[in-house]
């Protein structure tokens, strides 16, 4: 595998590659066995050459070619729309001056889905509940296709990407069962299989993550700058390592990122944050809806219009790592992974859909309570949310969250959007806060209140004795581990959802 590289040697192979006259290729993310956007976007094909050639590209089954010039080394040209199926295409790049050609072959036209984050992303199909019988089942979906970026850092913006861990290929258990969390993502299989039984036609998947890393490393330095955050050197808890790693800002942005700009896409999907549960974690809801921003910018601009402008973004909310602790930073990355609004998509991140996960703990994980080895539920839950965002379909893909909360008497009712599952409990999930002066900063002012009664769409809370004037808030799962195993209080009517955590100021009647 190709690790920490640095700029000034990536620069001098790339000079040197460029100067040779064999350079004419294709970039590095084209390949046999590639899957291309499908219509209506059109899908964006570039390499490298001799300067001033003339480079010629054909589909296979299509008379019309496309014609290009290289220029500083680098030819590109857009295809006409071709629509989704299972046919496989040969594309073939033809240069005069070297009278040289290249054909990729199995070429399939479907959807792309970009996968990052860190090591819960990372995470291989390998590492799962049931792995055998997953891993067995990765030939019954050759129209699903895999691409990995190799893990590189690099100081400033490459154009290519400097390595390849996995090219594209079909899926086969030594590819998606390889090694542990620097192989391929078990949570963007998962997405890709389970969304191509809903849609029948081929999805090709580019995993480009990094365990350990912060949000930071993977945003510009003009979305860093709009949150008020500077390049610099970050100090990040590794839960692999059992340590604290330097990381620098920008240096997946530049190195696993922009160079994938070129490709047109129909979204990402996100697992990251706990690398940012104790590092600029009040910055957070700032940083990761900018860089979403931001990438959606970057990608719709080097697609040439391709890929747009809000493409739909989905992301999975944290789970859990440490029973009883209210102190490591999980509950209040939680919220910011919202813009502090609970849910999504909403008015600051729209378009973008997230997986809840707070249910689904596991303390039994060989890899640590903080990687669970249940991906099955988190990548049917971003499965739904990408039905529903990104294909209009009209599936459930959010649990419950509240409307609003009354005190009624001696008793806090609290209404949700939809229908509920609910479970009368004394857990602790549900706390008040009891505050003369109106402020709930601190976790001193909250206490446990019990679940008194519920309904279909509604719970009531008790007030633990707090005086009527002090009741100012109510909030839920507000701490790292609140639930057993899909054993939450609330879900949604299908009992396939989690209402997600929430604080919401309470009204008086």
């Amino acid at each position: 595998m190709l690790t920490t590289v640095t700029f000034s040697l990536l620069l001098n192979a790339f000079a040197s590659v460029l100067s040779a006259a064999e350079v004419f290729r294709f970039s590095s993310y084209y390949g046999n066995h590639m899957v291309l956007q499908r219509a209506p976007a059109k899908a964006v094909v570039w390499g490298f050459g001799k300067n001033g050639a003339k480079v010629v590209l054909s589909l296979s089954g299509f008379q019309e070619e496309f014609s290009t010039t290289v220029i500083n080394g680098i030819w590109r040209t857009t295809l006409k729309p071709v629509e989704a199926s299972g046919r496989p295409y040969n594309l073939t790049a033809s240069q005069n001056i070297t009278n040289s050609s290249i054909t990729l072959t199995d070429v399939l036209f479907g959807d792309i889905w970009l996968c990052s984050g860190q090591s819960n992303m990372a995470f291989t199909v390998g590492q799962v509940n049931n792995a055998t019988e997953e891993l067995a089942l990765a030939s019954e979906f050759p129209n699903v296709r895999i691409f990995q970026a190799a893990l590189v850092q690099s100081g400033e913006e490459l154009i290519d990407l400097a390595g390849v861990e996995v090219p594209w290929s079909l899926p086969t258990p030594e590819l998606l069962g390889g090694k542990k969390f620097s192989h391929f993502s078990a949570v963007c299989w998962l997405f890709g299989r389970y969304l191509y039984k809903t849609l029948n036609y081929p999805i090709g998947l580019v995993h480009s993550s990094w365990g350990g890393t912060p949000v930071e490393a993977w945003s510009s330095p003009r979305a860093l700058h709009k949150c008020g955050l500077e390049n610099s050197v970050l100090h990040v808890q590794s839960y692999l390592e059992g340590a604290f790693v330097k990381w620098n800002s920008t240096v997946l942005w530049n190195a696993m990122i922009h160079p994938l700009l070129n490709m047109t896409i129909t979204g990402a999907i996100w697992y990251q944050g706990e690398a940012n549960a104790n590092c600029n974690r009040d910055k957070y809801n700032c940083s990761f809806p900018v860089m979403i921003d931001d990438w959606r910018m970057a990608f719709h601009e080097g697609s040439g219009g391709q890929t747009p402008l809000d493409f739909p973004f989905g992301f999975v909310q944290l789970s859990t790592y440490r029973k009883n602790d209210s102190k490591d930073g999980f509950r209040e990355i939680r919220w910011h992974q919202t813009a502090d609004y609970g849910y999504a998509p909403n008015e600051r991140m729209k378009n973008t859909f997230m997986a809840v996960a707070i249910d689904v703990p596991d303390d039994k994980s060989p890899y640590g309570s903080i990687h669970p080895e249940d991906k099955q539920d988190v990548a049917y839950r971003l499965v739904l949310g990408a039905r529903a965002v990104a294909y209009g379909q009209n599936v459930s893909f959010q649990g419950p969250f509240p409307t609003h909360a009354v005190l009624e008497q001696n008793l806090t009712h609290i209404l949700f959007h939809q229908g509920i599952v609910s479970a009368t409990t004394n857990d602790r999930f549900f706390e008040i806060c009891c505050s003369e002066d109106k402020t709930c900063e601190s976790d001193n002012k909250w206490f446990s209140v019990d679940i008194v009664k519920h309904g279909s769409d509604d719970v009531y809370v008790s007030t633990n004795r707090c005086p009527y004037a002090y009741i100012t808030a109510v909030r839920y799962l507000w701490t790292d581990w609140p639930c057993k195993f899909k054993a939450c209080p609330i879900y949604s009517s299908d009992r396939l959802l989690p209402a997600p955590p929430f604080i919401l100021a309470i009204g008086k009647q």
